[in-house]
């Protein structure tokens, strides 16, 4: 609900709704310099108004904020992600602009016909300026790309190529202990209740099966990063499990390419490729077929040293401004907030700008 405002300002009232609830220019521009700066208690309890007022208010203030600039002058290398801000499946497509790390673009969806709203906003013209993309490996990213700027170097993301491999390690982390546990109810006779007796024979891949299922941090954290306790448990997996072993060290592999100038990273994926083609580990099998299929994209990160390292940061800026956002009748309201605190033109104080 609006609360009643004195319309003495120098400042013309907004036009329609405004109107009729008595905000002022400077007073819409003081809520939306509020809502960028402080809490949500804090802007509803000093402005006097309701929460989903203020998402209206911001809601109009960058739709005024946008006539005033081109978002996209200069555009050349963008990245598109994706990020959840509702349960139940609700996202936004995100654009930013590498060179000046604003966040550009965004829309509610993830799906081609949210990211063909970005190129037909941008136009044919300036889609061909475009020289690079960088995105996940979603296939609703890569077709539009494909369709809107071919000409543009496509960039596969090195985080999300990692984590594929991280992913596939894992399953065969899964799969090692479920071997174990098997072998242990084969081999094993079953123990009763209470504790054990002091005599009791050793039940080998019982400890097997216990160390692997508490293995995953020594598995996925970077070498570098390993406590002492994660160092010694990934030497007795490489001695004791030579087949998850291999999958680790094609794991690390795989991230070690990333380092590498691109002259010597095209003959490591090569050989990483036939490595994983050929070790027998079915989740690799799988995944370096994906590899192959986004080679040129891989490569094309490392040569030209981009990845989606700045959407990423940019989406955990949106995030926070998602939980500020809760409340708000419609997504609008939250990509304007996004958008004024992040897309290089937020909002000033009134007679301070």
């Amino acid at each position: 609900m609006c609360a009643a405002r004195s319309t003495e300002s120098s400042s013309p009232p907004f036009p329609g709704p405004a109107t009729r609830c008595g905000h002022t220019r400077d007073f819409d521009q003081q809520v939306s310099w509020l809502a960028t700066q402080c809490s949500k208690s804090a802007v509803t309890v000093l402005m006097r108004i309701a929460w989903r007022t203020v998402g209206s208010i911001i809601n109009r203030v960058w739709k005024d904020t946008a006539k005033t600039f081109d978002p996209f002058a200069d555009l050349k290398r963008i990245g598109i992600d994706e990020i959840s801000y509702k349960r139940g499946h609700k996202y936004i497509t995100v654009v930013v602009d590498h060179d000046s790390g604003r966040l550009i673009w965004a829309s509610p969806g993830r799906d081609k016909a949210t990211l063909r709203k970005f190129f037909d906003a941008l136009g044919e013209e300036r889609s061909a300026q475009i020289t690079h993309v960088s995105a996940d490996a979603a296939n609703w990213i890569a077709t539009v790309v494909a369709e809107r700027c071919p000409q543009a170097v496509r960039v596969a993301d090195p985080f999300h190529v990692v984590q594929w491999a991280t992913g596939a390690l894992d399953e065969e982390r899964r799969a090692s202990w479920n071997r174990a546990r098997k072998a242990a109810e084969e081999n094993e006779p079953a123990r009763g209740r209470g504790r054990p007796p002091k005599d009791a024979p050793e039940r080998p891949d019982s400890q097997k099966a216990t160390k692997l299922k508490n293995s995953r941090y020594a598995l996925w954290k970077n070498p570098e990063d390993l406590t002492v306790k994660q160092k010694v448990k990934l030497d007795w997996i490489v001695q004791t499990d030579p087949r998850l072993g291999r999958a680790y060290y094609l794991k690390e592999g795989l991230r070690t390419i990333f380092r590498l100038p691109h002259a010597d990273a095209v003959v490591a994926l090569d050989k990483w490729v036939s490595w994983a083609r050929r070790c027998r580990i079915p989740a690799f099998v799988k995944l370096q077929k994906s590899i192959v299929k986004h080679r040129e994209a891989i490569l094309a990160s490392i040569e030209h040293g981009l990845s989606n390292g700045r959407i990423e940061s940019m989406n955990t800026k949106i995030r926070l401004i998602t939980r500020v956002a809760f409340g708000f009748k419609a997504p609008e309201a939250l990509i304007g907030l996004a958008m004024l605190s992040l897309g290089g033109r937020k909002p000033v104080l009134p007679g301070r700008g």
